[in-house]
């Protein structure tokens, strides 16, 4: 998971802001995608959500997301939200970005009868891959999936714990269409207000539960 570092004090991130596209005509069209603050499930994720202060380093606010994996019942609401929207759409693959993106990916794909596919950082994976560089704040990362982990065709959900700026998501979104993947959505625990109804990353929709608390 990349984005926690970019979700800082009193800034706004890096210039992989820029690679996140305001939907414009699109957001009427994406309003609604969000179960939204009625149903009831979301006020007990956003209060599992620990938020730390100057984590990893000075400047960075840290959602911790381990508190809400100690409530057995509130991570099956969290992955449950994921299951009811995903199930019925088609979805091959559930993609995860290590290293949170693998706690909630394979159980969303479980739950929706689809493969799950882990994204990793270089030199994780055996064999033949496929490789994305992206740019970070202070330098650059790198993900990388198996060659023929994916058809030519096959819908996917790009799976992680949090969308700040979205280097990390576009990065993978890259990854997964050189591959021939048809990526569907990108679907976060936790995002900045902005992802919920008015932007997109790549021009694929991005599906958060609750916004980041400052």
């Amino acid at each position: 998971m990349g984005e926690q570092e970019n979700n800082k004090i009193g800034g706004s991130g890096n210039d992989n802001a820029m690679a996140v596209d305001e939907a414009g005509a699109g957001a009427a069209a994406n309003k609604g995608k969000s179960l939204g603050a009625a149903d009831p499930r979301l006020q007990a994720i956003s209060d599992a959500i620990r938020v730390v202060p100057h984590f990893p380093k000075p400047g960075i606010m840290f959602n911790d997301i381990t508190e809400l994996l100690l409530r057995p019942g509130v991570f099956r609401d969290a992955v449950d939200m994921f299951v009811e929207r995903y199930r019925g759409m088609g979805i091959a693959a559930a993609a995860g970005i290590e290293a949170r993106g693998f706690i909630f990916g394979p159980a969303i794909a479980l739950a929706i009868g689809a493969k799950f596919i882990p994204l990793r950082k270089p030199k994780k994976l055996p064999g033949e891959v496929f490789s994305e560089s992206y740019v970070l704040e202070y330098g650059m990362d790198c993900l990388e999936m198996h060659v023929g982990a994916i058809e030519p065709g096959e819908r996917v959900v790009v799976v992680d714990d949090l969308v700040a700026t979205g280097g990390t998501l576009s990065a993978a979104i890259r990854l997964l269409e050189r591959a021939g993947a048809n990526v569907a959505e990108c679907a976060c625990l936790i995002g900045l207000p902005k992802f919920k109804d008015f932007y997109k990353l790549n021009g694929k929709p991005v599906y958060i539960l609750v916004e980041s608390r400052k």
